[in-house]
């Protein structure tokens, strides 16, 4: 019981997040420090449409349970580019910021989907 509701509330926050992400992707001009954070990791400004559509994407799977350990893996490894431009740009604080948020996609694999029908 305990287990459904933890991997139920890691559930909400990362499709919340993800979802959080997708819009902010769309309109990063609004917040000027987006702005400054993906110019410091190298995202160009053609390349934030993308993004927006796999944190998009990324949301919906993780609702789905025949694609949830699918969408856990395309968030995992958006969280590790994100660290591996932040390394390679030499801010390695936003690497150290996204590992709890390598782990929840993890955890959430090991948990299982929330609500699934026996």
């Amino acid at each position: 019981m305990i287990k459904n509701i933890v991997s139920a509330a890691l559930l909400l926050i990362s499709v919340t997040l993800s979802f959080k992400h997708a819009w902010d992707s769309v309109y990063y001009h609004n917040n000027p420090g987006s702005v400054k954070m993906m110019e410091s990791l190298g995202i160009s400004e053609t390349f934030t449409p993308y993004l927006a559509a796999v944190a998009i994407a990324v949301g919906v799977l993780l609702l789905i349970p025949n694609t949830f350990f699918l969408g856990n893996m395309l968030n995992a490894f958006l969280v590790v580019m994100i660290m591996g431009l932040a390394l390679r740009a030499g801010n390695y604080r936003i690497a150290l910021i996204e590992i709890p948020f390598l782990v929840m996609p993890l955890v959430m694999i090991w948990l299982k989907y929330p609500f699934k029908i026996k």
